[in-house]
């Protein structure tokens, strides 16, 4: 509730007149206050105001520990007062998660002083607020990243499901009759083998079995999936709807087309927009002929569609888009990534802690749409994997959106010959190989493990691929273990290391022991090495510390 500013005084003077609550923090804030500490503030007072049942957080400016009005100077500007405090509202709004800001800042007079009342809405049902992708909490008077606990106690509130409610002025004629046919045959194909009873059923009883028709009314989810098209009047404004999208090269449009429910039977015909040409790729360098294949899966497309429709904010009366580029598709949607981040959804045993439309979600399980039990977008990503093509690009950037780029082409020739070369490398490697060929940041340490495996090379934190090498040491191990592999690619593989940290020779042998001929004896392999090394040493490339089997080598400056 925003509060007549006229209220305001004597209300701040109840708030510091109290003893001190989770939902209220007061600071001196004499001229400045840091902002990551404010957005950090309003975390953790939005999620304590949910917690608590409280109808708002405060953060006070102008008041000492103490609690006494000390007054502030924070953002006054004498020639347009209050106008950096309105501002500020937008720049927290770009940092939190739907976009989320202050109800109202507030300046007023206390005692002859300024200060600064900033009224934090508490966070919405079962969704932390977060800043910067992670939820704040009080803890007595320290600031710290919300405990499980309490993540728990939020997710786990019952949240309001829209496509439950029920469409009262819709009846079962305004559902599209060839969108319930479809409907009712794919559950009884999921069905029947577990329970030979639906093959009796009509559809009238499948439908309340899939939960679209409740007590006789009909659902919003059962509008979404199988209602004709003038039956999103029945929903009180929204206007559900998928927009396809064809661009050139240059950025303009080359065609558009608009999708409206039934959603169930729509889904194939905006995969029949997509072009979705062959193309070819050398998946190694020892052949003539390339792999064959097409732009995009099938399955891929349709799992991200299907995603899309399932967790769509609708109340938000936004569009579903698909946007068609040459070499890529983007799929974007209304609401904010449930998970929080793609790293937590790629877990082992990652379960969402809520669907954002349950209902719709568990009709959408029931006939075939999803599968509630799989993890969507590990799947995508494994897909991707099989087929030797860049992982999908989530941009959450956007507060309350979701953005998703799948490649339909080859960016990196060494990324996919080194995919195809070893099908065993576990998927959070790949992610990191991804992120690489896109030019994406990793870490320091990220990036040191791959370059001891071999699979990047180049200083940090200009990398790149390093399909040549991870082949010698990799697939090709059998190989290698008979014939040993090329001095060039050997150096490299000197060079890689020493990238990591400086060794010594018998340091370097243990290292690439795997990558000498298997009849050397350690003499001949110590003679070797220091052959190559002194080559290297002789380019330029890398020098050493010491003149004795100790010395130290490393990466020339």
């Amino acid at each position: 509730m925003i509060r007549r500013i006229d209220e305001m005084p004597a209300l701040i003077l109840r708030l510091i007149t109290d003893v001190e609550t989770e939902v209220v923090e007061y600071k001196e804030a004499k001229q400045s206050y840091n902002f990551e500490d404010i957005g950090k503030y309003f975390s953790a007072l939005s999620n304590e105001a949910n917690l608590r049942s409280a109808e708002c957080g405060w953060l006070l400016f102008g008041v000492s520990n103490d609690r006494r009005i000390a007054g502030t100077a924070y953002r006054k500007e004498a020639k347009a007062p209050s106008v950096g405090l309105r501002r500020l509202k937008h720049e927290v709004a770009k940092f939190t998660n739907g976009g989320v800001t202050f109800e109202e800042i507030y300046e007023v007079e206390v005692e002859g002083k300024r200060v600064v009342a900033f009224q934090i809405p508490p966070a919405a049902f079962a969704t932390p607020t977060t800043w910067h992708g992670i939820p704040w909490s009080r803890e007595n008077e320290s600031l710290v990243e919300m405990p499980r606990f309490k993540l728990e106690a939020i997710y786990g509130q019952s949240r309001p499901d829209w496509s439950r409610q029920i469409a009262y002025e819709a009846r079962e004629e305004d559902l599209d009759p060839d969108a319930v046919d479809f409907a009712c045959k794919k559950y009884v194909e999921k069905f029947q083998e577990s329970q030979p009873t639906v093959r009796n059923l009509g559809q009238a009883d499948i439908l309340k079995k899939i939960g679209l028709i409740i007590h006789g009314y009909v659902t919003n989810a059962a509008l979404v999936l199988l209602g004709r098209p003038e039956s999103c009047v029945f929903l009180g404004g929204v206007e559900p709807r998928i927009s396809w999208t064809l661009y050139a090269s240059d950025g303009s449009t080359i065609a558009y087309e608009h999708f409206e429910p039934p959603f169930i039977t729509q889904v194939d015909s905006v995969l029949g927009k997509i072009r979705n040409e062959k193309y070819r790729f050398f998946d190694r360098e020892d052949t003539l002929f390339p792999i064959e294949a097409r732009r995009y899966s099938p399955e891929v497309i349709r799992e991200l569609l299907h995603n899309c429709i399932a967790h769509q904010d609708y109340r938000l009366s936004g569009k579903i888009n698909v946007l068609e580029y040459e070499d890529r598709l983007v799929f974007k949607n209304e609401g904010g990534f449930i998970p929080g981040t793609v790293e937590a959804a790629l877990e082992s045993g990652y379960k969402p802690p809520y669907y954002r439309n349950p209902l719709l979600s568990a009709a959408m399980g029931k006939t075939g749409m999803i599968d509630q039990n799989a993890i969507g977008i590990r799947n995508v990503f494994d897909i991707q994997k099989g087929r030797l093509l860049p992982m999908p690009t989530y941009d959450l950037s956007v507060p309350g959106r979701v953005s998703v780029t799948l490649y339909g082409t080859v960016l990196d020739e060494n990324y996919s010959r080194l995919l195809a070369q070893d099908k065993h490398l576990d998927l959070g490697t790949v992610v990191l190989l991804d992120m690489v060929q896109k030019g994406i940041p990793i870490t320091k340490e990220q990036s040191r493990a791959l370059h001891e495996r071999g699979l990047v090379r180049g200083r940090y934190p200009q990398l790149t691929i390093s399909a040549g090498v991870a082949a010698a040491t990799g697939t090709h191990g059998d190989y290698v273990r008979n014939k040993g592999i090329d001095n060039s690619v050997f150096k490299e593989l000197i060079l890689e290391l020493l990238h990591v940290r400086p060794c010594s020779r018998s340091e370097i042998i243990a290292q690439l022991d795997h990558a000498l001929p298997a009849e050397m004896t350690m003499k001949q392999k110590s003679a070797h090495v220091s052959y190559l090394l002194q080559s290297l040493r002789k380019e330029g490339k890398i020098t050493n510390v010491g003149n004795t089997s100790s010395a130290e080598w490393r990466v020339a400056e």
